[in-house]
């Protein structure tokens, strides 16, 4: 049985977007309600699947997967590594950045003027926000990227404060399946 908010499921998440348990948003809660329910998301797997996207389910959001051909896995990989990248760079922030975490990006400048690995991983980041010259500016083209990417979200305009999507659970996911074996762990490369 095919649901009234299948086409809206199929607009938020063809566009690469997270339908999330906690977004603030009361159109994406009903759509996660409804993905929810384990008789309508195989339903919607299956519909889906014949029109090669996978409706795929992680820790308290949906999104779609495709087969892809090597070059797109290329440029996945680049995208995954950016995406690490930038996580380490919000760990370093604060150990306790996860999913609920609210934050402005003041909080973070603030940090910069003391926190010489936060500046360092900040200079990692320079393919994001190579344009930018202020810690302000190159914070904010960061946050963009996050938000756009549905990780973030803007809870509050006046204050300027985002609140951590539980999409942030797929980059967490990603580099938990990162396997690196015991014996070369601790090799030097040559």
């Amino acid at each position: 049985m095919i649901t009234k908010y299948t086409s809206e499921i199929f607009n938020v998440l063809r566009k690469g977007q997270f339908i999330c348990s906690n977004s603030p948003n009361d159109d994406i809660k009903k759509l996660y309600k409804v993905l929810e329910d384990e008789e309508t998301f195989e339903n919607l797997y299956e519909y889906f699947y014949q029109i090669n996207y996978i409706l795929e389910q992680g820790n308290e959001y949906f999104y779609f997967s495709r087969i892809e051909n090597n070059a797109d896995l290329d440029r996945k990989l680049e995208k995954a590594f950016q995406w690490i990248d930038i996580l380490d760079f919000f760990k370093t922030f604060d150990s306790s950045f996860d999913v609920g975490y609210r934050f402005s990006p003041s909080d973070i400048v603030n940090q910069l003027k003391n926190n010489a690995d936060l500046k360092v991983k900040l200079e990692k980041l320079k393919n994001i926000n190579a344009d930018k010259k202020s810690y302000s500016d190159r914070i904010k083209k960061i946050i963009e990227k996050l938000e756009k990417d549905n990780f973030l979200t803007l809870e509050n305009e006046i204050t300027e404060t985002y609140k951590v999507l539980t999409s942030l659970n797929y980059l967490k996911d990603i580099i938990t399946a990162i396997n690196i074996p015991e014996e070369i762990e601790n090799e030097i490369p040559e």
